[in-house]
Formats: C-alpha cells, structure tokens, sequence
C-alpha cells in the first residue's frame, strides 16, 4: 500500500508543479497586485487596498461600458446561441437525409482562427465593396446601406452577428451527447402515444440538461475572452460601443502600464465567470444525477 501511494505521489508530482506554476501561482499574483498601484516605469508597488475597484464602479464610464456590454454578450451567446446550437443538434439527431456531412460543414467556421473569421467580416462589412451593402444595392435597399462596423447604431449587433451564428461546437456536443441516450425511454414515450415535439421537448431536452449547461458555461466562458475578433474588427470603437473587459484589460496594461489597475479588471472578469458557473450549475442542476 506505501508502495502504491508512492508511486501516485511521484506520477501526480509533475502534474500538480505545472499546476502551481502555470495556473495556481499567477492567479494568486493576479488577486494580490490588484490591491497595488503597480507599474513598471516609473517603478512603483504601492499598495492602495480596494481603491482600484473602488475607481472602476464609480469613476470609470469605460469600465462600466465594457461590463455591459460584456454582460450583454455572455446573455446572447447562453441564450440565443445554444439555442441555436440545440436546435440544429436536435434536428441531425434524427439523422435527416445528409446529417453526417451538415454536421461537419458546420463545424468549419469553428476550426478558422478568429483572426481569419475577423479579417473575412471585415470585408462583409466593408461600406464600400462589402458583400452585405452590394446586395443590398442589388435589391434596391440602399438606403439601408450602413458603415455595419464604425456607426454607433449598428456596430454591437454587427460584431454580435459574427460569432453569434457559429454554434458549432455546442451543435457537436449535444448531438453527441443525444446519440449516446437510451432509445428504450424514448421509444416508450412514443408507445404512449407522444408525438416528436412531445418528445423532444419533455424527454430528450430535460436529459440533455447537463450537456445544454456545459455549453452554456463554454458559451460564457468564451464572451469573457473574446478579444481578438473585437481588437481586428473595432477596436472596441466606435466610441466605447464594442468595447469588452478583455479589451480594456489590454488597453490598461498596455496604453496606461497601470498592471495593478489592470489586474483589478482581471480579476472582475474571473469573478464573473464564477458567478456565470454557478448561476448555470444551480439552474440545471448539474450535479443531479437522473435516476
């Protein structure tokens, strides 16, 4: 038995150092220098307790904008893009004419870099040669011709749309997670006389609560790191319209070189994604078994 617990020690050592040095460690630094003014040049550590966050509810407009639309965008992707997602994982899981291949064609946009899909909405949205406003000249809609990326009116709703549509990997996980269920149960409820909506939506979608939940949680999680499709795109602009946490996060440690006032944003953005966590487990009782 010593024997054993040795060698699990030895085995789980490598692990548990990575851990510690990659994750545990830097996170703790993050909570710490958050209570500092803590800049590089000129060099200054001066702790300041909870000023920093003090400063960001209450003097910061950018901040407070970025948290919004930050918020906002968790809700669309939790909401209207795993609805989408199980939407589509519920029709190929009747294994319609062509399922296997609209399956992998829609996973397509998820394994292009975000720069790439960044760059190609770019040209979409282009005012001048872009493919939207061309076809809305071509059908007599110009007068609804925009500047989709760089008007106030238009700019969240365009940057939304980009991602907001690509539920390929939630399509992926719920089909497979579906495909895995015991048919007995669902060829009961059809015995019984239940029709296919019936089914779906009281047998099918209440057993695939856990794996909806997950993707939610990789729906939020996703939001609050979204940087570098914004960054191409806007820049956060126009205004502060498209401006995110992660953004301002970057602008903070970069522009201003204020990494205390920078880790306080970081460390917003990590609360928030424990609050989105537990807010998804507790209402989808994920730690419910079934039976």
């Amino acid at each position: 038995m010593k024997t054993k617990k040795r060698w699990i020690i030895i085995f789980l050592a490598p692990t548990v150092a990575l851990f510690l040095i990659i994750y545990a460690i830097p996170l703790v630094m993050t909570f710490t220098t958050s209570l500092f003014d803590y800049r590089l040049y000129p060099k200054r550590f001066d702790f300041v307790g909870l000023a920093n966050y003090i400063d960001l509810f209450t003097n910061n407009l950018t901040f407070l904008k970025g948290l919004l639309n930050t918020i906002i965008w968790i809700l669309l992707q939790c909401s209207l893009h795993v609805a989408l997602g199980l939407l589509l994982a519920l029709v190929l899981y009747k294994k319609p004419f062509g399922w296997k291949f609209v399956r992998t064609a829609y996973m397509i946009p998820n394994i292009i870099s975000n720069a790439a899909i960044a760059m190609i909405f770019l040209n979409i949205f282009n005012p001048t040669f872009g493919v939207l406003n061309s076809i809305l000249k071509a059908i007599g809609l110009e007068s609804l011709t925009r500047n989709w990326l760089f008007q106030n009116e238009t700019a969240f709703i365009s940057i939304s749309f980009i991602w907001i549509l690509f539920a390929g990997y939630t399509t992926t996980l719920i089909l497979s997670e579906a495909l895995s269920l015991d048919t007995s149960v669902i060829e009961a409820t059809k015995i019984d006389g239940a029709t296919n909506f019936q089914t779906d939506i009281f047998v099918i979608i209440p057993l695939l609560r856990r794996m909806i939940g997950t993707t939610m949680i990789m729906a939020a999680s996703y939001m609050l790191q979204m940087f570098d499709l914004i960054y191409i795109t806007t820049k956060g602009g126009p205004g502060t319209s498209t401006t995110n946490l992660p953004l301002l996060l970057y602008g903070v440690s970069t522009s201003e070189n204020n990494y205390g006032y920078a880790n306080t944003i970081g460390v917003i953005i990590i609360l928030l994604g424990l609050i989105c966590m537990l807010i998804i487990t507790k209402f989808f009782k994920m730690n419910k078994t079934d039976y």
